[in-house]
């Protein structure tokens, strides 16, 4: 698993809302940003009723740029890109502002169509989620990009002046004068029709916020948005009421600048109606979006069809594992017991079952007391790709249970996201992956050699002889609960 780069990597994102740079550890298929900051400009701020980029505006990005051309060189950026979207497209000063770009940044910058906006996006969202399935939208300042995803594929996509202010100087700040706008634009999208039943994949800063508001409206136990899913009629009942009420009084308004917060009763606006008029089943948040699409196509095919959750995976156990081979060893060994005990698995709980293994060493160098809730939490929170939250939930089960068995003292992080189907078998893996600890000592060639397989209702362990001393109290307690948690009985048998 490659990357193209052996440093950091940036990109500088150009917006009609704000001017952002982030940088990642590595220009590979799953990077992890180490420094994100933005500036709301509001370039794209009267640039649909006065033909020009404002003034202050520009006096801003210029401010950040050279702010982050400095950061740049301290981080010690390996390759710069350079993005701008509808407002530096549209406005009339919007070349010159582009050269005086190229000049602060030494780097070239790609303005890109409405189209471009659109395939980016939909790279962005094919990068940052598992199978991804609907329609979607990229909702900047100055414009929304919708575009169909299926398959691993994206389809033609669209371009609309339906970005938060844009929309705003088009109705003349009114709300009632945007709603018509925004469905005689969408009517004239049949595209939009495609969602039915699926996905509407949200992205771009103003639908986050309103997720963000959702999210603590609900209570919802995990304060991470990418992977957000929630249901198209309450998230529809939720955007009529940011369109009404005083969002001062909304909880976690505070999380959003007070730049952004004029804006969110037009992004509710569309996202009402998208949802409405589509007929989607679902919301789905995406963090991943044009500047990730950017990377992800400048990657060979070999690197774009790896897992990024598997290669996010395989990082932390680089960093954290004793012998970091031992996790291949690890996947292959339950990859043999999976063929027997769960000849259904799917492709879903294989990849986590694998992502399990590789980072199931992340806590060894805590306080033994406290590993298990060490582990479970860093997994839980960790920056981990194309993973949703129930799958988050899962794994910390999974690493609770690594650690400390069926004992839990304290409840492992998110838990009530999980089924108790689900629960019982995160235990059970956490347990099968404890007993692989206790014979290999997280060490590499041994787990080939030991076997783990259901043989007539039983999970046998097998052991050569010269292994034989291994099998004490603690490794048949460990098959034990494992055993437990399947219905199986157990035993360790001894070849010669």
């Amino acid at each position: 698993m490659g990357s193209l780069t052996t440093g950091p990597v940036a990109v500088i994102d150009i917006g009609s809302n704000s001017v952002r740079l982030v940088a990642y550890d590595l220009h590979s298929r799953a990077p992890v940003p180490m420094f994100n900051e933005k500036s709301l400009c509001g370039l794209g701020r009267e640039v649909a009723v006065t033909g020009f980029l404002p003034k202050d505006g520009l006096e801003q990005a210029i401010a950040a740029l050279k702010r982050f051309r400095v950061l740049c060189d301290l981080m010690r950026v390996e390759k710069l890109y350079v993005l701008a979207t509808a407002a530096a497209r549209r406005a009339l000063n919007g070349p010159a502002f582009i050269a005086e770009v190229r000049t602060i940044l030494g780097a070239e910058v790609t303005v890109l169509s409405g189209a471009e906006e659109a395939r980016l996006a939909a790279l962005g969202v094919l990068a940052g989620l598992d199978r991804p399935d609907g329609l979607a939208g990229d909702l900047g300042g100055g414009s929304l990009e919708l575009i169909d995803v299926k398959d691993g594929r994206a389809g033609e996509g669209v371009s609309l002046e339906l970005g938060g202010l844009a929309l705003r100087d088009a109705a003349g700040k009114s709300l009632k004068k945007a709603g018509k706008i925004v469905q005689d634009a969408l009517t004239a999208v049949p595209i939009i029709r495609q969602a039915h039943g699926r996905d509407i994949i949200a992205i771009g800063g103003t639908w986050r916020a309103i997720a963000r508001l959702h999210m603590a409206k609900t209570n919802y136990p995990l304060n991470v948005l990418h992977g957000y899913v929630a249901d198209a009629k309450p998230m529809i009942e939720f955007c009529q009421d940011l369109q009404k009420v005083d969002l001062d009084t909304m909880p976690a308004i505070s999380e959003i600048s007070k730049e952004r917060r004029p804006l969110i009763a037009y992004g509710a606006l569309v996202l009402e109606q998208l949802l409405r008029m589509s007929g989607a089943a679902r919301l789905q948040v995406s963090t991943s979006g044009v500047r990730e699409g950017m990377l992800h196509s400048l990657l060979p095919p070999d690197l774009q069809a790896e897992d990024p959750l598997l290669v996010g995976a395989r990082a932390l156990s680089d960093l954290h594992a004793r012998d970091p081979a031992h996790a291949d060893d690890l996947i292959a060994w339950t990859d043999d017991f999976a063929r027997t005990a769960f000849p259904d698995e799917t492709h879903g709980t294989r990849r986590i079952r694998q992502a399990a293994c590789l980072i199931s060493e992340v806590a060894w160098r805590a306080n033994p007391d406290y590993r298990a809730e060490e582990a479970s939490r860093m997994i839980a929170y960790a920056a981990l790709g194309a993973i949703s939250h129930r799958e988050r939930a899962f794994l910390a089960s999974v690493q609770h249970a690594r650690y400390e068995g069926l004992t839990e003292n304290v409840t492992p992080p998110l838990r009530s996201l999980l089924s108790l189907r689900e629960i019982d078998l995160a235990r059970a893996i956490g347990c099968l992956i404890r007993v692989a600890y206790n014979i290999s000592a997280g060490q590499r060639g041994i787990l080939p050699m030991t076997p783990i397989k259901v043989e007539n209702g039983r999970i046998v362990q097998h052991l050569p002889e010269a292994f034989a001393n291994l099998n004490n109290e603690r490794l048949t307690g460990r098959l034990k609960q494992t055993a437990k948690m399947l219905n199986l009985g157990f035993e360790v048998r001894i070849s010669t």
